[in-house]
């Protein structure tokens, strides 16, 4: 199992059972539920089936400056009365 999009996209508890039981053979972890996780009770800190790593890929050097340049790209298309294209929380771009 791989979740590198959003935590609160997996039932965490039910993973770690599934993993735990062996009914799930394994998993790569990038984000959790709540980030940073908890290091004490951590239910996939002793399993040997998964495999965590930070979720900080956007606090690079190159994260940060794509970052950067997607949100002005965007500020300048919607100045120019242009939709934006990197918007994720709402349906479509505000024009008022």
């Amino acid at each position: 199992f791989l979740n590198p999009a959003r935590g609160s996209a997996v039932q965490e508890p039910a993973l770690a059972a599934a993993l735990a039981s062996g009914h799930l053979g394994g998993a790569a972890l990038d984000v959790r539920a709540t980030e940073p996780p908890a290091r004490e009770g951590d239910p996939f800190a002793a399993l040997p089936n998964v495999i965590l790593t930070p979720h900080a890929a956007a606090f690079t050097c190159e994260g940060q400056q794509r970052v950067l340049s997607s949100v002005c790209d965007d500020l300048r298309r919607v100045l120019h009365g242009e939709p934006a294209r990197n918007f994720v929380n709402f349906a479509r771009p505000k024009t008022s």
